[in-house]
């Protein structure tokens, strides 16, 4: 795929507007990526086709943000109310305030691994026990992962310490680092990196011999190649469930290499890939909109993300993104 790639200028965390530009286009990049890929979830490449011919842009009637951008600002809301303070007590009171102790519903709650948290936690279990389940190793937390880089910009082992905090609660192993490594690319893209360093910041903050990075190395390896490379890369064929981290933080971190950071093509191209495409596509448009700044992002694909729907988390219903964004900038940055 043909990508005018994006050339990040050369800001700093001192650098208030720049620093506005890409917060905000970190957080709307995720939702925009979400509701791109919401329809394309657990599709494979053949099945777009079939039904959409190649997915350039909505098609959903009414695109929304689904669990994953519910839950960004779920943890991007904690994260603004405590900061580099945050605690584990501090995740686990959020989760019961604002999702476990409420009547949610019929279906409501999200993925394996948040269904899981959920039942632990109504059991009376507290953290590391409570993410004791089998989908420990989801994408769960790479998919909330943003607004950690957002808020720890230019500092990636911050963002990847701040996010295992939030990680315990509800994964581990896998789980953990495929957050890390997210919250790690947009901590450093949101100080200007260009997509090279920002893939070697995420690849910094976990374990060379892990599953997540040995996927994420062999999807950026493959990039150039497109698509089809980089899925054969990190797909686990046959797998009956596609949101392990280690695939899902593969292919999102190709997609976006493969675009050279810019927004458009990295999002449609995780889009196109299928899998968990509303996360693949949720954190690579974090990435590249960290990268390039909210502006990067299509006009009209920009104003279709209203305030949450809180069709996942009701406790979320009328946040915006972009409100979010605001929160985590440093005082006297987000004017």
């Amino acid at each position: 795929m043909a990508s005018s790639a994006c050339v990040p200028s050369a800001s700093t965390p001192g650098d208030a507007a720049g620093l506005r530009e890409r917060a905000r286009g970190a957080l709307l990049g995720l939702a925009v990526g979400d509701a791109l890929g919401a329809p394309a979830e657990n599709m494979k490449p053949s099945e777009i086709r079939a039904r959409w011919g190649r997915i350039t842009g909505y098609v959903a009637e009414h695109p929304a943000g689904t669990d994953d951008t519910e839950y960004a600002i779920f943890s991007g809301l904690l994260l603004a109310r405590h900061g580099s303070a945050l605690t584990v007590a501090h995740v686990e009171a959020a989760w019961h305030q604002w999702i476990a102790d409420l009547d949610e519903g019929p279906f409501r709650g999200a993925g394996f691994s948040e269904r899981g948290t959920l039942e632990n936690l109504r059991r009376g279990l507290a953290a590391p026990i409570s993410a004791q389940h089998r989908h420990a190793w989801s994408d769960g937390l790479a998919m909330r992962a943003a607004p950690f880089g957002v808020f720890a910009a230019g500092r990636p082992a911050e963002a990847a310490r701040l996010i295992a905090i939030d990680g315990s609660v509800s994964h581990d192993g896998e789980g953990i680092y495929g957050g890390q490594a997210v919250a790690a690319g947009v901590a450093a893209a949101m100080a200007g990196a260009r997509v090279d360093a920002v893939v070697t910041a995420a690849l910094s903050v976990i374990p060379d011999d892990c599953w997540t990075s040995r996927s994420l190395r062999r999807a950026v390896a493959v990039a150039h190649r497109g698509e089809r490379a980089v899925r054969s890369a990190v797909v686990i064929g046959g797998y009956p469930w596609t949101d392990l981290a280690p695939e899902a933080v593969g292919l999102a971190f190709g997609a976006y290499a493969a675009a050279r950071g810019d927004f458009r093509c990295a999002v449609l191209s995780a889009v196109n890939m299928g899998r968990d495409a509303d996360t693949t596509a949720a954190v690579a448009g974090a990435l590249a909109g960290a990268t390039c700044g909210a502006s990067s992002i299509p006009e009209p694909w920009a104003q279709a993300i209203g305030p949450a729907r809180g069709s996942c988390l009701p406790s979320m219903r009328g946040h915006h993104v972009l409100d979010v964004a605001e929160l985590l900038l440093p005082a006297g940055e987000s004017s």
